[in-house]
């Protein structure tokens, strides 16, 4: 991603009306983001604990949603729509943002599983341990990757949506 500044990523969100954009509190580290190593970015508010952002680059801009987060904390584990790793149950939750425009307005969300802490990108990344018999192509990494960030464009995209 491109770095981006505080400004723009507030106006980035196309699901987000005035008392949310005012009440948008940026992640702690935001002045030391590696933007360069991004291929989105989402961050836990961390002044409200059920809400989330995330942001894409689309058609030469930045997209950004608002999230609304469930509660997390079954029992069981689950696999995060989005990087596609398994987790504890209590470390996914259904995280679902209102539409764009009318459909927004009328209440139409979408939602799917996602970390619950939004840490997929770093997820997707960390070497998980090998099988004894196991070995891993260089381009595993990589097509995981190209995965985790298709499916993050895609779930955007449905929010952007102006059906």
């Amino acid at each position: 991603m491109r770095a981006l500044t505080e400004a723009e990523v507030r106006a980035s969100f196309v699901n987000a009306d005035e008392g949310e954009l005012r009440t948008l509190e940026m992640p702690h580290d935001f002045v030391l983001v590696d933007w360069d190593y991004l291929d989105f970015f989402a961050w836990r508010d961390p002044s409200a604990a059920k809400r989330g952002y995330v942001l894409i680059q689309h058609e030469g801009g930045v997209a950004g949603v608002v999230l609304r987060a469930s509660e997390s904390g079954r029992g069981r584990s689950g696999m995060c729509n989005i990087c596609h790793t398994m987790q504890p149950g209590n470390q996914v939750a259904l995280l679902s943002a209102r539409r764009a425009g009318e459909a927004g307005r009328r209440g139409d969300s979408f939602g799917t599983y996602i970390c619950a802490d939004l840490s997929c990108h770093e997820n997707v990344r960390l070497a998980h341990p090998l099988a004894p018999n196991e070995v891993r192509s260089p381009g595993q990494v990589d097509f995981r990757l190209d995965g985790t960030r298709r499916r993050m464009e895609a779930f955007v995209s449905r929010v952007w949506a102006q059906d």
